[in-house]
């Protein structure tokens, strides 16, 4: 047994292995919600165990490698089978080290009582698969390393039950896309047990004393409260009818007697006991009202995790005095999560989305535009795809990793989005209908049960209802949650746009200005698919001055006086292939003619640029500052310094001329680049991390080697930063590696980093990290005065 996987550290990839009850329950834990700790046995371990079993019964020995062949009408052929199967297992030896491993991870919980919770994955659904729930139960057993070994034995061999069988065979499913897991958690006695059942007509509420087995074996009447769902208030109860109660053997209260619950557990094998419930208490509420409150108030925090439609199964544990209400189980109904798993790629730009797909062989053959409300599946998406991409609802591509242009277009207009979906482009349809997660990096085919009729109607207002089902674009409310009760922060936030429709909904964030404005990005609205170059050879060079003059101003009147940091254009000829440059002649790269080397081939268009700049200048706004990308020497940087200065933007006093800090050699030649007059440095983390590391950023399969919080990155960051203190210049980053990994930002600001520049969609958790950062700082500070 190589590892357990505890539930407050599984991750996305290992849903197979730990099964959807316990993934479930993994996603809400590491979201802050209380749930009983537990840790997972992994499907894997079952497939060893089958495959070590030492039987003289061929049908056993060749279980891991072949499926059943059972004609499940002949109920007599099924039991016997069934039985030989199950007593295989429960008398066959688990390894001792496998025991020894779960009992001293169990330890830990310091309880003398243990559930094993089956938690099951089936890699092929389809679509005449149904709920199976109540078909694999749980077993209660003693803390003690022969009633683990029992109880996990017990719990495998379910999946070989004559029912179990049955429903495999009904459903077409073979044995061998079955991943068993089992979720071990502790048990403590409980005061009151049950369950919240939510939907958007109202929820119920059931309740009973003691732990929620009693429920589940059907041996007493719960306690049943009807709940508005929109405010909470209890509409109507109902007193049930509770004799017994369920408790641990040795923490139980009352009167005790052995309990053979209907798994077929015998007394000697469980840790449960039953007590009799006394006659007043049979006539009060299971639930005292600040419980029942407590429920309630969970169930109303859930709605934003699952949606409107949910069921939690629920315990409060410990005394009068000292209880906590936890969380055991969650079910979502099966629109929000769908049959079929269809791919897995990268989860580059969050939310859910259901929408029909459109999928576009050959990306070379970019349309001239796009169905509004579609979701887009693609081999890759160059950069002259973004003016097609404000209509779609979602993003799937082929190939490129969290910094490819389609994941950062995504996270900029807020499209749910998954890159690296390899051969989606095959596997999925035009006309399809699709449940798009940008949050796990998965999508889903809606099977033709729901597409129609009532029930696609149906299913469609479920997917809508749920606020994690639909991603939610930037809205001006969001805004005004973002800006009520923050706290200060001294290093300032930016925002990194491209695209003027999103200027009213961002530009009352609570930002400190535009930290990157992306020019290749923006002119795109307006170049109507012919390069800068052909527009000036053809004569239009005022047109085309007074429309890219136009789109600037646009950002630098909605931002005014906050500084808007214009990073002049930075773009490959491959990354625009529908854009025609007469003037190309050079054979393509990864890296290409970018950035300020280009400006030396080929000034005209920089200087249309830095004209436009001017005018924006004598229209009165002095808050637009110029940001060179890509500056590969300190050459570059002085010829477009004298540039900038032919054009007098510099007449202006508060103008600044930046540079961005991503070719490596920068780390050597900072120095010489603030003597040349480079005003300040913006850190860009995507080209410097590929470049220090040698992975191109655009191949998704290489995403583990392409990691930004490397150390090789990360002190890259650290020197940039010092070397600007040191120098007396303002650095800043607006790189993807912020926004992707938030934990990041406490060593930024340790490190003395002025700004940070980030999507529109991870403003707001940037802001908080970026306070929980400075507090840190100022309480270690504190601490240290005080010593």
């Amino acid at each position: 047994m190589d590892k357990l996987y505890w539930l407050d550290q599984i991750k996305l990839q290992d849903r197979a292995k730990v099964g959807d009850k316990a993934f479930y329950l993994s996603r809400i834990i590491q979201r802050g919600y209380p749930v009983v700790p537990g840790f997972v046995v992994s499907a894997e371990i079952l497939r060893q165990f089958l495959e070590n079993l030492n039987s003289s019964e061929s049908l056993v020995a060749d279980l891991p490698h072949s499926s059943l062949h059972l004609d499940v009408t002949n109920w007599r052929q099924l039991q016997q089978v069934a039985g030989r199967l199950r007593q295989e297992i429960l008398t066959a030896t688990v390894p001792q080290q496998w025991v020894s491993t779960i009992f001293q991870a169990a330890r830990e919980w310091q309880t003398g009582c243990l559930i094993l919770r089956p938690t099951l994955a089936v890699s092929t659904a389809t679509p005449s698969m149904k709920n199976i729930s109540g078909l694999l139960e749980s077993v209660f057993c003693q803390c003690e390393p022969e009633a683990i070994a029992r109880a996990l034995k017990r719990t495998w061999s379910q999946i070989f039950r004559a029912r179990s069988l049955l429903y495999w065979q009904h459903s077409g499913i073979n044995l061998q896309q079955i991943s068993l897991a089992v979720l071990v958690q502790p048990v403590e006695n409980a005061i009151a047990s049950g369950l919240l059942r939510a939907n958007s007509s109202g929820w119920e509420i059931e309740a009973t004393w003691g732990l929620g087995i009693a429920i589940a074996l059907g041996e007493v009447q719960p306690d049943v409260y009807y709940i508005q769902q929109a405010t909470g208030v209890v509409l109507e109860q109902q007193l049930g009818n509770k004799m017994l109660a369920y408790g641990i053997d040795d923490a139980a209260p009352g009167t005790f007697s052995q309990a053979v619950p209907k798994s077929g557990l015998t007394p000697d094998q469980t840790c449960l006991s039953t007590y009799s419930i006394q006659s007043a208490q049979q006539k009060q509420y299971a639930l005292q009202e600040e419980y029942l409150q407590q429920i309630i108030a969970l169930g109303t925090q859930l709605v934003s995790e699952l949606g409107k439609t949910f069921t939690i199964k629920w315990t409060i544990t410990g005394q009068t005095t000292s209880s906590k209400l936890y969380i055991t189980q969650v079910s979502s109904p099966q629109s929000v999560i769908p049959h079929r798993h269809l791919i897995r790629g990268l989860g580059a730009a969050g939310g859910r989305v259901v929408a029909t797909a459109l999928v576009i062989i050959n990306p070379q053959e970019k349309p001239e535009h796009l169905p509004k409300g579609v979701i887009l599946v693609v081999a890759a998406i160059a950069p002259d795809w973004l003016p097609l991409l404000q209509q779609v609802a979602g993003i799937i591509t082929e190939q490129g990793g969290l910094t490819s242009h389609a994941a950062i277009f995504a996270r900029e207009l807020g499209i749910a989005a998954v890159v690296n979906a390899t051969s989606a482009t095959s596997l999925i349809q035009t006309g399809e209908r699709l449940l798009l997660d940008g949050d796990r990096g998965e999508v889903y085919r809606i099977t033709g049960e729901g597409e129609s009729g009532r029930r696609g109607e149906m299913e469609k207002r479920k997917v809508a209802e749920n606020p994690l089902s639909v991603h939610l674009p930037i809205s001006p409310s969001h805004s005004f949650a973002l800006t009520s009760h923050l706290p200060m922060i001294a290093t300032q936030l930016l925002v990194n746009l491209s695209q003027s429709t999103l200027i009213e909904q961002v530009q009352s964030f609570p930002v400190d200005g535009v930290g990157l404005l992306r020019s290749e990005l923006m002119v795109l609205n307006i170049l109507s698919g012919q390069h800068p170059n052909s527009w000036i050879l053809g004569g239009r060079q005022a047109e085309l001055l007074e429309l890219w003059s136009e789109q600037i101003m646009q950002f630098a009147r909605a931002f005014a006086p906050r500084p808007v940091f214009y990073r002049s254009l930075d773009w490959r000829s491959q990354d625009f292939p529908s854009l025609s440059d007469s003037l190309q002649s050079s054979p393509q790269s990864m890296l290409g003619e970018r950035g300020t080397f280009s400006y030396l081939r080929n000034p005209a268009v920089f200087e249309l640029e830095l004209k436009a700049l001017a005018s924006v200048q004598q229209a009165g706004y002095n808050n637009v500052n110029l940001l060179l990308p890509f500056v590969r020497s300190v050459e570059e940087f002085v010829f477009c310094r004298r540039k900038v200065e032919q054009a007098l933007l510099t007449e202006v006093s508060q103008f600044q001329l930046w540079m961005m800090a991503e070719v490596p050699s920068v780390l050597f030649l900072l120095p010489e680049y603030v003597k040349a007059g480079a005003a300040g440095i913006s850190i860009g983390t995507n080209d410097l991390t590929q470049l220090l590391l040698g992975v191109d950023r655009e191949q998704g399969q290489l995403a583990k080697v392409f990691n930004e919080p490397h150390p090789a990155v990360m002190r890259a960051i650290a020197q940039l930063i010092h070397m600007a203190k040191s120098a007396g210049i303002p650095c800043s980053i607006c790189g993807q590696a912020p926004a992707l990994y938030p934990e990041i930002i406490d060593k930024l600001v340790e490190w003395g980093i002025t700004s940070i520049s980030v999507e529109p969609e991870a403003v707001e958790r940037t802001y908080q990290a970026i306070a929980r950062a400075e507090q840190r700082l100022i309480l270690a500070a504190a601490r240290r005065k005080l010593d």
